[in-house]
């Protein structure tokens, strides 16, 4: 940036013409105009979808047993729901682009302040932004309202941080442009503090540096859809093989004498002259097609998106503070949130508040906490120390007034050395008179939360009496100094230089024998998890500040090496100082932060911080959310642990990294922790941690440096903060708080993976239960090609008869309720790494369901050895046959669900039996009626004559009993697992 802008610094307005348009949420895929061709092809690119096409195809084209009907019909509903579904979805990423793109902006343009959509903004347009605005793009501060221009703003939805930066204007003189990082505005950014700036465009669109941090999501799926594709592939094996048994069986029939060619039914010249090897073998696979469930796609659809609702109206999301609950962006991945296995976090505004609050302070080795209840002593209270030695030095008069002094020294040190300003705010007239601002208006801001703490803490101290100080220099901080410095005067002409940081940075430039008494409460308080800042000061010569003085001054005004000039003055000046004390202060962690993070743990779910900030700070942060224990044992790998060897550091360390990434050691010893923490890291870096890791992983975070981290991951979670929603929109699920993870995980994630899992492996038992009886039946019908079923039957088994109960299991399921998933996280562990669709879960439900279709086939044919099996001895005929195995199979599959069914709602009762009074009622009515549309009418009456057989209903019932024993007998004498298995089939609790 610095070095664009210096090379035009007279033709800034001459950069190319760019506009604004930004996709702030993942980008529309549709327009109105490619919805229909984009969206069919990409529907058609599944597996199932694009083998229904091409048997339709076949049955158009070949004459085949059954018609298009069959296949076209559910193929069409299929598309259709999937169209609505995704084309609704499309839409609502449209209307949140819209309302960033079609924000109304301020430019002014000759003279004239003219209102223009955000993304109308071009590069080199002036724009104006009023306080608590958001900028629209990177903008160079050309003008404040401020008296110094500056301007103060907030990157709360960049990176979470809430604390207020400074801003200055980039104009020197009239032609003259000094550009740097501290006069940019970055797009998101949002100023506070100062009524009006104006800045130029400089970076629009995706060129802003918001922009350039995202990386390009990939097309996330679910680790279900994996499992249904390798599903899919081996019965489509099964399929195949079918075919060709039934092809070649049927040649090996023919070419028995007299069987080829019967006298009932002679061959023409032209089927001699034909081969129809190839025509039969694509019959048999269009009569057997039904067993590959396209059905089940629509249906994995529908569950996706109206399970996603149960989120969104779970009332334990909601927050009262921001008014909101969670938010579904994505409902394509419910059921990876209980596959989770690494949970990649940011630290700032995500597992604390970024909200300080002073805590103690330690002056010459005694500790004093703040607005302590017990003898305060002007606002504190000694709370560690000997009694006897605090009475003994209280008795020496001389140590008195040397504690009194150093008490005094550090409260002005902590009230000098530090960036706060108190906030301004604008004074409202009403009816002529001046009414003072709110107070949430007032208060002060500071580049640093911390600052804001420990002044707030101190200033109101009436301890020492009122003195006023000449401020001379500003030693800002630096994340690699990691301490800040400021040199006064006071008004008797003595010259100080008052430094807190870092107790790393502050401890070697000070005397060593003063270390030994503040060390011990530093590293007290670190470990405790509080942010410790040590407090050190100097008494300046004349000879000393004006060396100092004349450096700072040749250092700022350097056109060259700037930052290097100024950081060997920085170290200069800062050298052989006085330790006063140190401050305790608390970062506040988000609400049930350590809670979370601790039933995450026990769910084996592992941890990685992924944060910008140094070690220290992070460190503490892990403690005190129980990511480390006090019995942890630390690996370190950063430059201080490595010896120099005679290179640098960083060499020695980049070197490491690359031995350890070719014997992918890092790789093993990051996976066998049970936490990880990165620190120092970069926004793309972030993202790029995920690609180490190839399980299931989640990434949360609040702020626009965390998009690319939350869309490269398996599961973005975007936390919805008080500012800022660039997380929120890029996420695939949004929640108001990190305690709510804990819910979505275990208790959403938990039961949304568990009945996606089931509804899976139920579509391919009952397809195969449906097709395995039209297998069989060929060998008895000379492979004839001859259906078993009705065409209606055929095309409404998977749409109308067996399709709305597992939908409703898929929506209503508890198995086990939600207080007890939550109490006990070691539950999520049994349903990790995708349990519930390996090949041996899939193993038994294809066995079962050789099983029911083995036992619906021969039960029924032995029914058929009894020649006389109506009342008036007529015998039944084909169509007979079929629909009572058709019956029976009905029952028995949609009874199956109800014994697997664990809670019972009123939705659960009325799709159970209502379909299968629905089966039986349009039975009656698709037979009991002449239809003039269909050239032939296969049932007509055949149901009704068929439930006139007290034969037929002894049968149905028999084989139905039969087919679900072993399941009636595994819940009879099935043994309560674990002391909750008793309220696991009890209890529901779904909040909605």
């Amino acid at each position: 940036m610095q070095e664009r802008a210096a090379k035009n610094s007279l033709h800034l307005f001459c950069f190319p013409v760019t506009y604004m348009h930004v996709f702030l949420s993942p980008p529309p895929q549709y327009t109105v105009w490619n919805f229909l061709p984009k969206n069919l092809f990409e529907q058609f690119r599944r597996i199932a979808n694009f083998y229904f096409l091409i048997i339709f195809l076949v049955q158009v084209i070949v004459d085949t047993p059954t018609s298009p009907v069959t296949s076209g019909l559910p193929l069409f509903f299929v598309i259709t729901v999937t169209a609505i579904k995704q084309g609704y979805e499309d839409w609502l990423r449209h209307k949140a682009d819209n309302e960033v793109n079609k924000y109304p902006v301020t430019v002014l343009e000759d003279g004239r302040r003219i209102r223009k959509e955000s993304e109308k903004i071009k590069v080199g347009d002036v724009v104006e932004v009023e306080e608590d605005e958001t900028f629209p793009c990177d903008l160079i501060l050309l003008q404040s309202s401020r008296d110094d221009d500056t301007c103060f703003v907030t990157t709360a939805s960049l990176d979470g941080e809430s604390n207020h930066k400074v801003r200055c204007t980039a104009l020197l003189g009239v032609c003259e442009l000094s550009l740097g990082p501290e006069n940019l505005l970055l797009k998101g950014a949002t100023l506070k503090n100062t009524q009006k700036i104006c800045g130029v465009a400089v970076y629009t669109g995706m060129e802003t540096k918001m922009a350039l941090n995202y990386q390009g999501k990939s097309q996330k799926r679910s680790a279900v859809e994996k499992s249904i594709n390798a599903f899919l592939l081996v019965y489509l094996c099964i399929l195949v093989s079918k075919a060709l048994v039934c092809t070649t069986l049927k040649y090996v029939w023919q070419s028995k004498p007299g069987q080829d060619e019967p006298w009932y039914n002679e061959k023409t010249q032209r089927e001699k002259d034909t081969n129809l090897m190839f025509t039969d073998f694509l019959s048999f696979m269009v009569l057997f097609n039904f067993i590959i469930p396209v059905s089940m796609y629509v249906t994995v659809e529908m569950q996706k998106f109206l399970g996603s609702f149960f989120i969104t109206w779970d009332k334990d999301f909601f927050d009262p503070e921001i008014k909101e609950g969670a938010l579904v962006n994505t409902s394509d991945l419910n059921e990876e949130l209980g596959q989770v296995e690494y949970v990649f976090t940011d630290k700032t505004g995500t597992l604390t508040q970024n909200n300080m609050e002073f805590i103690e302070c330690c002056i010459d080795g005694f500790q004093y906490k703040y607005r302590d209840a017990s003898s305060e002593l002007d606002g504190f209270c000694v709370t560690d120390g000997p009694v006897n030695k605090l009475q003994q030095k209280a008795g020496r008069v001389g140590v008195v007034v040397s504690l009194h002094l150093l008490e005094e020294l550090f409260l002005r040190a902590l009230c000098l050395c530090h960036t706060v300003q108190v906030k301004e705010s604008t004074e409202q007239r009403v009816d002529g008179e001046v009414v003072p601002p709110p107070e949430e208006q007032r208060g002060f801001i500071a580049s640093s939360p911390d600052e804001v703490a420990l002044v707030k803490a101190f200033i109101l101290i009436p301890f020492c009496t009122s003195q006023r100080y000449e401020l001379l220099h500003v030693l800002n901080f630096d994340p690699v100094r990691r301490r800040m410095s400021v040199i006064v005067r006071s008004r008797s002409g003595d010259t100080l230089l008052f430094c807190k940081g870092a107790d790393s940075s502050i401890f070697p430039r000070v005397r060593q024998e003063e270390v030994e008494r503040i060390r011990m409460h530093v590293e007290r308080n670190a470990t405790e998890g509080y942010r410790t800042l040590c407090v050190a000061y100097k008494h300046l010569s004349a000879e000393e500040y004006a060396q100092a003085d004349k450096g700072l001054r040749e250092a700022r005004l350097a056109l060259q090496d700037r930052e290097e000039k100024l950081m060997a003055v920085y170290n200069q000046v800062e050298t052989g100082m006085s330790l006063i004390g140190a401050t305790a202060v608390e970062d506040r962690l988000q609400e049930e932060a350590a809670e979370t993070m601790e039933a995450l743990q026990g769910a084996g779910i592992k941890i990685w911080v992924l944060t910008g900030d140094k070690m220290e700070t992070a460190k503490s942060t892990c403690y005190a959310c129980r990511l480390f224990q006090r019995n942890t044992e630390l690996l370190e790998l950063t430059v201080r642990t490595l010896e120099d060897g005679g290179r640098r550091r960083e060499e020695r360390l980049h070197e490491l990294l690359i031995e350890y990434h070719k014997k992918n050691l890092f790789l093993q010893i990051c996976q066998n922790c049970t936490t990880v923490l990165c620190c120092r890291m970069a926004p793309l870096q972030k993202a790029q941690v995920r690609t180490i890791s190839s399980p299931i992983t989640l990434s949360i975070g609040d702020g626009a440096n965390d998009v690319s981290m939350i869309l490269e991951a398996h599961v973005g979670i975007g936390i919805k903060g008080k500012e800022g929603r660039q997380a929120v929109r890029n996420s695939d699920y949004a929640i108001p708080k990190l305690k709510h993870l804990k819910k979505l995980l275990l208790a959403h994630g938990h039961l949304y993976y568990v009945r996606i899992a089931h509804l899976v492996q139920y579509f391919f038992y009952k397809n195969l239960c449906f097709i395995l009886p039209q297998f069989l039946y060929q060998f008895f019908c000379g492979y004839s090609q001859q259906p078993l079923y009705d065409a209606a039957y055929l095309t409404m088994y998977n749409i109308c008869f067996t399709s709305m109960p597992i939908l409703a299991y898929s929506l209503l399921e508890q198995h086990i309720c939600i207080e007890i998933l939550l109490d006990n996280a070691t539950l999520y562990r049994e349903i990790a790494k995708n349990a519930m669709l390996r090949w041996g879960p899939f193993l038994y439900w294809t066995l079962l369901g050789v099983f029911h279709g083995l036992l619906f086939f021969f039960g029924v044919r032995y029914l058929f050895s009894n020649p006389a099996l109506q009342d008036n001895g007529q015998v039944f005929g084909n169509w007979s046959y079929g629909t009572i195995v058709f019956t029976v199979l009905v029952f028995t599959v949609t009874l199956k669900l109800a014994l697997d069914t664990r809670h019972w709602t009123w939705i659960n009762h009325f799709v159970i039996w209502g379909s299968l009074a629905f089966y039986v009622f349009f039975s009656f009515f698709w037979g009991g009626i002449i239809w003039p549309f269909l050239r032939q009418q296969r049932l007509y009456f055949v149901f009704a004559n068929m439930l006139s057989s007290v034969s037929a209903w002894l049968v149905i019932i028999l084989l139905i009993l039969l087919s679900l024993l072993p399941e009636i007998l595994l819940v009879v004498f099935r043994k309560p697992r674990g002391p909750h298995a008793r309220q696991v089939e009890l209890k529901h609790t779904y909040t909605a």
